[in-house]
């Protein structure tokens, strides 16, 4: 029996050891296979995984207005989180902190007390740990290791103080506290030429951050910067990701944008359309000598709240241009030699009947016109003669015209979506004459406000015939890369001698006797030259009830530096009513803020002149009139350094805490910066100081709301 027992237990022994030693010769040959038969394969597998590599997102550029401030910039947020199931954390330390970390989290946020603070921890918590180990019913047991602390993603700044909150604070593995970090843009100054600055996000071909409107797209090149890599290495305890070719920052771009001056344009736009009911606006502001486009605005209705948002940039794009185009066709007329002597009058009538078509009207007829009139009454018929006179046996002639003067070129300005002018076809056997005659004074065409508002700026310019832009510098890490230079179209579009032709009957519209803009674009204190334009919305090819209407001009008209724009449509007033007066508060803002090189406050006398008290010939200094200043230390410091012989204190207006603001004594820079931080929209007359004011001191007002200010000199 033993015998047997001890054969059976030898038989059981040598399966296991047979099973053991066969187990043992497959590990040794596949060791053997692996190391040696397979070796080649195996290595090629090891070197694809640690060969992978995958591209690491570079730092997005800034976008800086004219004198560096910040448009648009990527900043990292983080999004706090709790992993309530990490180990180290234990019940009663953590019932120990929650007072504490409560009393923070209620300072920090005071939507919620420290008590509703750590109701909703305790209770959020509870229903973590219980839906990890008691799932209701039909639903998986999971862990949620991504408690998130705060509805929002936090700043740095807002981040490096919660970490340090009681209980937070404590180290990672006994707490559970950790962030998530993301990039997003931002623009400082909201919605200030945000349409013009543009956005970011990923598209359908790639997961990359890209620019998809505006500054933003039509420069991504160069603020997207270059892409890096990083690849796997082995390590003794792992694979690691580890970077082989660094990312390399974006360009920072200087644009042309001047925040003050953005701001005036878009107050001054979202104000007419607010008063005229405008269903969009815009308005360009470009410096006369550089091409630099110092502001833009684009505002669209928005019809569920009514108020006036950034929309579509129809700066660049193209319509029918209206009687703004004459002064174009007038620069061909002069530099064709089709009109010598603006003075020479032509005859003109109310009606005139050109190559069978319909008949030209004129709503400012008359018998005769000179150039010089035909442009101050915005004559159609005078317009289109003119034009027609060279142009009856080649109407395609007109637009080669243009063509030959850089007119239909592209600007690469650097805003999104830009086009160029479009002429309908003149060619004869369609039509063409009848077409160029139309064309002469604003329709058969569709031209971009930006070509319209260049062309006026060459004319402002003595003829040349700058790029417009929108970006002027390109840096990285702080130092500069390059500098855009100041570029032509055309060194000379038109003579000195016709530029100064076309500026003097620009002057007539607004200053003349007829001027179609006379009644409302004139201002006492800057001298501006322009022309309105108006054109009926064009609807699924035929002409609809709406008017466009444009004013393009510049100023200060003797010398001028800056030269401007403004389209509307469906405004319930006229041209200049709208546009002009648009432009001509923006004119008058920037006077009154001391931005076209001129002095507001005080009136110079004569600059030198014979004393007649002595024998002797010498310069009498001629001191300022009137100086006004709320500030003692500014009064003391121009008194002394302009040696003023005598001086006057006026009484302070008393601070009112509610209503409007009293601003009567004061300069017209104090008054204006006073008023207007109160929400109030400010006219004035005169010169000095602020002797009365339309809205009496301390009653109520609306934001918005017009103050008149009445000046002078004592």
């Amino acid at each position: 029996m033993k015998q047997n027992n001890k054969r059976h237990i030898l038989v059981r022994y040598g399966i296991v050891v047979g099973f053991m030693l066969l187990f043992s010769i497959t590990i040794i040959w596949d060791l053997f296979k692996t190391t040696t038969v397979q070796a080649k394969a195996w290595q090629m597998k090891a070197d694809s995984v640690l060969t992978i590599t995958t591209p690491i997102e570079p730092e997005r550029g800034k976008l800086l207005a004219d004198n560096g401030t910040v448009l648009a910039a990527n900043l990292q947020y983080y999004v706090p989180r709790i992993d309530w199931f990490t180990d180290g954390i234990k019940e009663d330390t953590l019932m120990k902190d929650i007072g504490p970390l409560c009393d923070s989290l209620a300072a920090f946020d005071p939507s919620m007390t420290a008590e509703q603070w750590k109701t909703k921890i305790l209770e959020d918590r509870k229903h973590i740990l219980e839906a990890a180990t008691n799932p209701a019913p039909g639903k998986k047991a999971r862990k949620n290791r991504a408690y998130k602390l705060f509805p929002r993603m936090l700043t740095h700044k807002e981040y490096e103080r919660v970490r340090h909150f009681p209980f937070l604070r404590r180290p990672k593995n006994k707490n559970g506290f950790y962030h998530e970090m993301h990039n997003r843009r931002i623009k400082p100054y909201g919605n200030m030429a945000a349409r013009s600055i543009g956005n970011v996000g990923q598209n359908e071909k790639s997961s990359s951050i890209h620019g998809h409107s505006g500054l933003e797209m039509a420069l991504d090149s160069l603020l997207y910067g270059k892409p890096g890599k990083a690849r796997n290495i082995q390590l003794t305890n792992g694979i690691v990701r580890a970077e082989s070719v660094p990312a390399v920052k974006g360009y920072d771009i200087t644009t042309t944008i001047n925040v003050q001056l953005q701001d005036i344009v878009e107050t001054e736009l979202n104000a007419m359309c607010l008063e005229a009911g405008a269903d969009w606006g815009t308005c360009v502001l470009m410096e006369v000598a550089t091409g630099e486009i110092k502001a833009i605005s684009n505002l669209e209705r928005d019809p569920t709240t009514g108020n006036y948002v950034e929309g579509v940039n129809h700066a660049v794009l193209g319509y029918e241009p209206g009687s703004v185009v004459k002064t174009i066709s007038m620069m061909v007329a002069l530099e064709d030699g089709i009109v010598t002597n603006i003075e020479e009058p032509i005859v003109t009538g109310s009606s005139w009947t050109y190559a069978g078509g319909n008949p030209i009207t004129d709503s400012h007829g008359g018998a005769t016109r000179t150039p010089r009139q035909i442009i101050e009454t915005s004559s159609n018929i005078g317009m289109a003669k003119l034009i027609v006179k060279k142009y009856d046996k080649d109407p395609q002639g007109f637009r080669k015209r243009l063509e030959q003067m850089g007119f239909f070129e592209p600007f690469h300005s650097g805003i999104a979506g830009e086009t160029t002018p479009w002429f309908q076809d003149a060619a004869i056997k369609n039509g063409g004459r009848v077409t160029l005659s139309r064309q002469a004074y604003g329709y058969g065409s569709r031209i971009p406000p930006l070509c319209t508002l260049a062309m006026y700026n060459a004319i402002a310019n003595d003829g040349k015939y700058v790029r417009p832009h929108l970006f002027k510098k390109l840096s990285r890490e702080g130092e500069p890369d390059s500098i855009i230079p100041v570029t032509y179209i055309r060194k000379q579009v038109c003579s000195p001698e016709n530029a100064r032709k076309l500026r003097l009957m620009l002057h007539d519209v607004v200053w003349g006797d007829h001027g179609t803009a006379r009644h409302w674009v004139q201002d006492d204190k800057v001298e501006i030259a322009g022309k309105t334009g108006t054109a009926y919305d064009v609807i699924g090819g035929s002409y609809g009830s709406k008017k466009r209407l444009a004013f393009c001009g510049f100023f200060p008209y003797d010398k001028p530096q800056y030269s401007c724009i403004v389209l509307m449509l469906g405004a319930d007033r006229g041209a200049g009513a709208c546009s002009g007066m648009v432009l001509r508060n923006v004119a008058h803002k920037m006077y009154a803020r001391g931005l076209l090189k001129c002095n507001t406050d005080f009136k110079a006398g004569k600059d030198s002149k014979k004393s007649k008290a002595s024998n002797e010939d010498k310069d009498v200094k001629s001191y300022p009139t009137f100086f006004a200043s709320m500030s003692d230390r500014s009064a003391k410091n121009v008194k002394n350094g302009l040696s003023v012989k005598s001086s006057h204190c006026y009484a302070r207006p008393a601070k009112i805490e509610k209503g409007v603001p009293d601003v009567i004594g004061l300069s017209i820079r104090e008054a204006i910066k006073i008023l207007e931080d109160a929400g109030l929209i400010v006219n004035f007359t005169g010169s000095g100081m602020v002797t009365s004011q339309s809205l009496s001191a301390g009653s109520q007002y609306a934001r918005g709301q017009k103050i008149s200010l009445r000046l002078r000199n004592s």
